[in-house]
């Protein structure tokens, strides 16, 4: 009996510290809209308390309609990217036709929750346009999956959240979304020291995708 509570605590605390882990270091958004789903990341990767690069992507994409964005081991993010790429276009070339938004979105929360005991560092919004719309995802390590209007994640999630409550609505643009995007992860850079240098910004769409990056001048002010 002591074994089992001590495994249990162990396996707590362990699964604790990973999290902290990955929610370490970097600021993801994602959004909804009627039109499409927008994808913001910073460009800043760190190890602990050190800028390991200013420039890193963390905005990928799967398809020309369909991207996701990344945080946590960059080893772990660089397999479960692949594995996305390689499942889609096994479905498409075997006769399957192009599996959708949600189809991998479940997919990979059940490779994440088969592995959660040794598992994959990462925390992964999936998002895109399908034959059946826009829609979002959000996939932790241990491969809970939730399906979301709205959401960030990271180290300066709390502070680009407030941004996205404050101006979130359904019927928002695609432009204005990104705007917003933007504008939360760059309320993170101001705030969160893990969280820097520029912001990736992407409109997926029916028409494919569109991507912008913006960067802080010296006197704070936004460069395109």
């Amino acid at each position: 009996m002591i074994w089992c509570v001590y495994n249990l605590v162990e396996t707590n605390l362990r699964e604790v510290n990973l999290k902290n882990k990955i929610l370490k270091g970097t600021t993801t958004v994602g959004l909804k809209v009627k039109d499409g789903v927008v994808l913001a990341a910073d460009r800043r990767a760190s190890a602990g308390v050190y800028v390991a690069h200013k420039y890193v992507r963390k905005v990928l994409y799967v398809t020309d309609t369909i991207g996701v964005t990344t945080a946590g081991s960059v080893a772990d993010i660089q397999f479960v990217y692949e594995i996305l790429k390689n499942i889609y276009n096994y479905n498409k070339i075997s006769g399957s036709g192009p599996i959708t938004v949600k189809g991998l979105a479940m997919y990979l929360g059940t490779m994440l929750s088969r592995n959660k005991y040794f598992p994959y560092l990462v925390q992964i919004l999936l998002g895109g346009y399908d034959e059946s719309g826009a829609s979002l995802y959000n996939l932790d390590y241990i491969g809970d999956v939730t399906e979301e209007r709205y959401t960030a994640t990271g180290s300066g999630s709390p502070v680009a959240v407030g941004v996205l409550e404050d101006g979130y609505r359904e019927d928002l643009t695609l432009d204005e979304a990104a705007d917003l995007a933007k504008r939360a992860v760059f309320s993170a850079i101001k705030r969160d020291s893990f969280t820097g240098t520029g912001v990736i910004v992407t409109k997926l769409s029916k028409n494919g995708h569109e991507e912008k990056e913006y960067y802080i001048k010296k006197n704070t002010s936004i460069e395109q």
